[in-house]
C-alpha cells in the first residue's frame, strides 16, 4: 500500500489545526516529513493509526520551529522504544546540513542519556544535497533545494513503487529553478496560505507564501495531475477545501 497522510495542514500559528506535515506509507512503513512544533506530532500520528514504532525514516524540510521541533519528539519517543526493546531496527533522520545539526545539537542538549545514547548506533543523520538521490524504503528520493529567500530549505521528489510520482515544495512558493524536480508529478504538495480574495487580509507574498491561484497556475504550467495544499490559514475551515477547490479549479 502506497498512502499520504496527513497530519497536518496548519501554518506556524496554528490553534485548531496542527503545523504542516505528512506521513508517506509504503506498507507497513512510514517516511515521516516534518514534525511540527511540538509533541502534538505524537498524538497525531495516534489519530491516524500511525504506530510511532513503524517509522523507519523522517525528512525535515527547514529549521522553522513550525516543521523541525516535533522532530525531537519524534527522536525521543522512538529512543525510549528501542530502550525498552519495542522499536525493531533503525531510526534515519534526512535534511540539509544546517538542519541535522540544529536537530543533533537539540537531542543531545536535550533528550536522556538513555535516549542519546542511541544516536549513531541505532538513530542516525543523514546529511543530503541539493539534487542528492537515496534509496528510502525501496523508493527513489531526489532532495533538492527550493530557493527559500528565508531560511535554507529543502522539498523532495519519489517515485513510489506504483511508479506515481510525489513532490513537495516545502512552504514557501515554487521557484522556476525548481522545475525539473516537480514537473509533471502525479501529486504536488505544496503551500497556499489563502484565497486569492483574501490576500488583502493575510498578506501571504509578503510573508513568502502563495494564494491558490498562485499554486494552481504553477501547477498548470508544470503539468502536474493532483495538487495538494497545505501551510493554510485556519479561519475557514469549514468552507476551506470547498472554496480552495473551487479557486484551484479557476487558476487549472
Amino acid at each position: 500500500m502506497n498512502r499520504l497522510v496527513f497530519l497536518g495542514t496548519g501554518n506556524a500559528f496554528a490553534t485548531k489545526l496542527y503545523n504542516a506535515c505528512f506521513a508517506i506509507q509504503q506498507g507497513e512503513e512510514y517516511f515521516l516529513v516534518d514534525g511540527g512544533g511540538g509533541n502534538g506530532i505524537i498524538s497525531q500520528c495516534e489519530k491516524a493509526n500511525i504506530p510511532i514504532t513503524s517509522i523507519r525514516n523522517m525528512f525535515v524540510t527547514h529549521n522553522h520551529s513550525d516543521h523541525v521541533l516535533g522532530a525531537i519528539w519524534v527522536i525521543r519517543f522512538i529512543g525510549l522504544y528501542m530502550h525498552d526493546g519495542i522499536y525493531k531496527g533503525n531510526f534515519t533522520v534526512y535534511g540539509h546540513q544546517e538542519v541535522i545539526d540544529f536537530i543533533r545539537y537539540a537531542c543531545m542538549q536535550t533528550l536522556p542519556l538513555k535516549f542519546t545514547d542511541k544516536i549513531d548506533k541505532r538513530i542516525f543523520f543523514q546529511a543530503v544535497e541539493n539534487g542528492e538521490e537515496v534509496s528510502i524504503q525501496g523508493c527513489d528520493f531526489t532532495f533538492f533545494d527550493i530557493y527559500s529567500v528565508k531560511l535554507k530549505q529543502f522539498g523532495f521528489k519519489t517515485v513510489l513503487p506504483n511508479r506515481q510520482i510525489v513532490s513537495c515544495l516545502g512552504d514557501e512558493p515554487y521557484n522556476a529553478k525548481t522545475a525539473q524536480y516537480v514537473r509533471k508529478s502525479d501529486w504536488l504538495i505544496c503551500e497556499a496560505f489563502c484565497l486569492e480574495s483574501d490576500a488583502e487580509k493575510y498578506n501571504p507574498r509578503e510573508k513568502y507564501h502563495s494564494t491558490v491561484i498562485d499554486a494552481s497556475t504553477n501547477a498548470q504550467e508544470l503539468g502536474v495531475s493532483h495538487l495538494i495544499f497545505y501551510h493554510t490559514e485556519e479561519d475557514t475551515i469549514a468552507t476551506r477545501k470547498q472554496t480552495y477547490m473551487q479557486e484551484a479549479a479557476h487558476g487549472l
